[in-house]
């Protein structure tokens, strides 16, 4: 079926199916985003990969290698490199983060234009609650239930993002998150 659009409106025009199409060009856009970075860094991964490998042979024939100021040398350079590489990875880690916090908001993004699409599910409070505690019970870190909540008590988007950003603060150091 064919609806009358905003630039071009007639008695069928309505604002919730406005409202779908941008909240479906959202979601192509981060679904876009994720697709296009994942072949990105899929790439740096196995470069790193291949890298590592590399490292490791030049290590094992400079071990063979009667011990001079060269090799010995060599071999820190071998050493600081791993540890960049290291490095490298937890900043991959920090990206495969994003990307699963970008495919929540993509799903959250569905999933609100299902209910809106939904005359039966668009004016039940129940309905919208049952989403909304489903899309908390998605959230694997503190920090992200204290923004939703912040965001449900009616604070602004600044407050919720400086509630968000103390609890990541007070969260411990050493915590790791597995996602």
């Amino acid at each position: 079926m064919n609806y009358s659009a905003s630039n071009q409106p007639d008695l069928d025009w309505s604002q919730i199916r406005e409202t779908i199409k941008l909240l479906t060009v959202s979601v192509v856009q981060v679904e876009s985003s994720i697709k296009d970075g994942d072949e990105s860094v899929n790439e740096l991964a196995s470069t790193f990969t291949l890298m590592v490998d590399d490292m490791q042979k030049i290590q094992e024939i400079l071990a063979r290698v009667a011990p001079d100021a060269a090799t010995v040398a060599a071999l820190g350079y071998c050493e600081s490199m791993q540890e960049k590489i290291n490095r490298a990875i937890v900043a991959f880690q920090f990206y495969d983060r994003m990307q699963q916090c970008l495919q929540h908001v993509s799903n959250n993004l569905r999933g609100l234009s299902e209910i809106i699409d939904t005359p039966h599910r668009l004016y039940n409070p129940m309905e919208w609650h049952k989403f909304q505690e489903s899309i908390r019970s998605r959230y694997t870190m503190e920090s992200e239930k204290v923004m939703f909540d912040a965001i449900h008590q009616g604070k602004s988007i600044d407050e919720a993002l400086q509630l968000f950003a103390q609890a990541n603060r007070q969260s411990s150091p050493d915590e790791i998150e597995l996602f």
